[in-house]
């Protein structure tokens, strides 16, 4: 009967022959499915499938089926898949979301007690016994998911959960879970085994990780698993029950599927862990390992390596053991007594040894005793000659040690050698962890610098301290030391021994007036040698502060400023005298200034310290008048003064020592001549000007002698020339004559004759179209 199943299924192959695989949930019933696709073997019996679970979708769609990948790229041909969403949903070609979900479908509590996870809904379940006569049964499988997206932090975590749940038949106890990331007891999910997404979660278990798929994938998934083995150990002859369950987590979104490959579940043999590279634990050049395949009872043993027979004739009834010495895919085939085969297969990698120097490490020895202190991983570069693929994190005192890995140094930070050129070991490691050892040979150097002094001038206060270019002292010592050697400074032997609390380039000395600091040269990252060098501290001459003067654009003499040395004799230093930057007289206490400008006095003692000081000149000069602006007439009047020139000027009305005023507008000035003086607050002299003011005189006496015998407008020619006429009235408003300004005035007749005094009214007609009025007095 299992002949012609599997003859169907060959035929339906055939006849399906697609780039993607194809999917059957109607002909084969899951009794079927478990036992003629999966299972296929005379040696595992008493296989009763005892639950199914799937997803409704109201019709013939199921979420478990047959598969078929013949001719595609999947790497299974056939088998049987579980899915948390419709099986048609499951074939290639990659271009559509998988995302089902079905009426009342829920989760699984076995399987969530099982990886310690919760909120599972959307599960497929399988459920079968089994009778197997070997003591361990193993399958293949490929776990699948739309959960897998590149680069996409999702993939982080986010994953539907699955197990291969198993356990004896009949009893309660818990499952045992054997869908497991190799060699570990952690769940395959997506979370589990993936390449990382960067800038979101690193690698996990990469190793196991099969593929992002495109969309010409023949499964309809974003990613999948490689191929991995699910593998447990049973008592022959008793019965088991397996669960086979997935199940979407928290939602239904973004479906998920396991592939198990047909004929796949079968007697195994454990002879032992994939030893790889990948994963850090394949054996190093020159191990050996032994795969034990022994099983109690009358069998006998065939091992291969890469498919050739490799110990004994077939059938080897002692061969239950096999020394790895070489690489390769190692299987054995356990025939048992009852003629039923167990399969067993491990994959054996070399890794090579890293390699080695024997180095010398050289410190300094300041007693000359051959004993100090060394950091014992200065000499990384020279043990491993600069490989980062390689690392140092012990040192031992004998090569025996460092071969066992026993009592490695505690300090090697700060080892104190007991005798000279002793001898230490250090295991060097590769990514593989394969290691060696490497002899490291401490010596001491006794090389003497010979430093000269470094000078630094005090700073403004005179206190004994000033900032010390400390690389002045390497450009003095470089013919003394290697080429490339780096020079590092530090306050006390022990922080130059230690390499610790160096001190940057810059320096201000914490000793008043000299201070010896401690030169450490290291060449090739050893210590060529410790030295001392004294800092000096040189007296700088002492300067005023700063300065600002004014000087007069008219004065008749030039400015005389100086340098500003305080308490000591100014002739002993040289002096550089800059205007703006530019240098314009040298060796001179004394500096004429003609012209405004920042002034720049350098002072230089004999020892080459110098101070400078800044004069600044700011430029002012006597006010110039350029407009006498008055509005109105008097009394009721603003005048307005505008000046220009180079200062700070305020401004006084008829009285030099009276009272200035920093506004230049003065309102109801009366009528008449004033006279304004201009004065510049820097002391740049005063500017003394006559202005004139527009009036209307109130009387006049026409009597016969020289005072006042007219009555005419008083102001200036300009004033005048703003007149277009002036008519008088007497007070029954007739009109008794009209002047202009330049007629001389009115000297109170009329036709001739005269007009006895009285009050008069008058109005003066401006050429812009005003008008003043007003009253006067004749007096006789």
């Amino acid at each position: 009967m299992k002949q012609i199943i599997l003859l169907a299924a060959l035929i339906i192959s055939l006849c399906t022959y697609s780039q993607n695989i194809t999917v059957d949930s109607q002909s084969y019933t899951p009794q079927q499915l478990v036992e003629n696709i999966l299972i296929d073997s005379d040696c595992i019996n008493n296989i009763a499938v005892t639950n199914v679970v799937g997803g409704n979708f109201g019709g013939t769609d199921q979420s478990y089926g047959f598969f078929d990948a013949t001719g595609t790229s999947f790497p299974f041909e056939s088998g049987l898949v579980l899915s948390t969403g419709r099986l048609s949903n499951v074939p290639g070609p990659n271009n559509s979301l998988s995302d089902d979900d079905a009426n009342n479908w829920v989760g699984d509590a076995d399987l969530e007690t099982a990886l310690n996870e919760s909120g599972t809904l959307n599960a497929t379940i399988l459920e079968f016994d089994f009778i197997s006569v070997a003591s361990q049964v193993s399958f293949r499988y490929i776990f699948a998911s739309e959960e897998y997206q590149e680069n996409n932090s999702n993939s982080c975590n986010y994953s539907d959960l699955f197990g291969f749940l198993i356990r004896p038949a009949g009893e309660q106890v818990p499952y045992e879970n054997i869908a497991l990331v190799p060699n570990t007891d952690t769940p395959v999910k997506v979370t589990t085994v993936m390449p990382g997404v960067p800038g979101s979660c690193p690698p996990t278990n990469e190793t196991y990780f099969g593929s992002y798929n495109d969309a010409n994938s023949p499964i309809n998934f974003n990613g999948q698993t490689a191929v991995l083995t699910a593998t447990a150990n049973v008592t022959p002859n008793q019965t088991y029950h397996v669960k086979l369950v997935i199940a979407d987590e928290q939602n239904y979104r973004y479906d998920s599927a396991v592939f198990l490959e047909a004929g796949s579940f079968e007697l195994s043999s454990d002879i032992g862990p994939n030893l790889l590279i990948a994963t850090a634990n394949a054996l190093c050049e020159g191990e050996t390992t032994e795969l034990n395949a022994y099983q109690d009872g009358q069998n006998t043993y065939d091992w291969y390596r890469d498919g050739i027979l490799v110990q004994g004739a077939p059938g080897c009834g002692t061969c239950g053991t096999y020394t790895v010495t070489e690489a390769g895919t190692y299987t054995v085939e356990v025939t048992l007594a009852d003629g039923c085969v167990a399969y067993g297969e491990a994959i054996i990698e070399y890794a090579p040894l890293p390699i080695g120097f024997d180095s010398v490490l050289v410190e300094c020895d300041v007693n000359q005793d051959g004993l100090t202190t060394y950091d014992l991983f200065n000499a990384i570069n020279d043990l491993t000659n600069g490989n980062q693929d390689v690392f140092i994190n012990r040192f031992y005192l004998s090569e025996a040690d460092a071969t066992a890995d026993n009592n490695p140094i505690t300090n090697p930070e700060a080892f104190q050698n007991t005798y000279p050129f002793q001898k230490v070991y250090a295991r060097i490691i590769n990514q593989a962890n394969c290691f060696i050892i490497a002899e490291l040979e401490l010596h001491t150097s006794n090389n003497t610098i010979n430093i000269p002094d470094l000078d630094g001038c005090d700073g403004t206060i005179v206190d004994g301290i000033a900032s010390f270019d400390l690389t002045e002292i390497e450009a003095s010592i470089l013919p003394q030391i290697p080429v490339g050697a780096v020079v590092r400074y530090y306050e006390t032997e022990d922080d130059a021994f230690n390499e610790t609390n160096p001190l940057p380039n810059t320096f201000e000395n914490s000793i008043v007036d000299t201070q010896t600091i401690y030169v450490k040269v290291t060449a090739n990252n050893q210590c060529f040698s410790i030295s001392t060098a004294n800092l000096n501290v040189l007296y700088t001459p002492v300067l005023e502060a700063d300065e600002t003067h004014i000087y007069c654009a008219n004065a008749s003499e030039p400015l005389t400023i100086y340098g500003g040395v305080l308490n000591d004799l100014p002739n002993n230093y040289y002096y550089e005298w800059q205007l703006n930057g530019v240098t314009t007289a040298v060796n001179t206490l004394f500096y004429d200034v003609t012209e405004a400008g920042v002034y720049t006095v350098i002072v230089t003692d004999p020892n080459g310290c110098s101070s400078s000081r800044t004069i600044t000149i700011l430029p002012s000069e006597i006010a110039t008048l350029e407009s006498v602006n008055v509005v109105g007439v008097a009394p009721n009047n603003v005048v307005t003064i505008v000046a220009s020139g180079n200062g700070d000027y305020e401004i006084a009305l008829d009285d030099p020592n009276g009272f200035y005023q920093d506004s230049f507008v003065f309102t109801n000035v009366s009528q008449g001549f004033h006279t304004i003086y201009i004065k510049d607050k820097n002391g740049c002299d005063t500017r003394e000007e006559i202005i004139s003011v527009l009036g209307f005189p109130k009387f006049f006496s026409p009597n016969g002698d020289d005072d006042n015998p007219t009555w005419q407008v008083i102001g200036t020619e300009s004033q005048f020339e703003q007149i277009l006429s002036i008519q008088i009235f007497n007070r029954y408003g007739k009109l008794i004559t009209q002047q202009t300004s330049s007629s001389g005035g009115w000297d109170g007749t009329l036709k001739g004759s005269p007009l006895p005094s009285d009050d008069y009214w008058f109005i003066a007609n401006f050429k812009d179209g005003k008008t003043h009025t007003g009253h006067f007095a004749l007096k006789r």
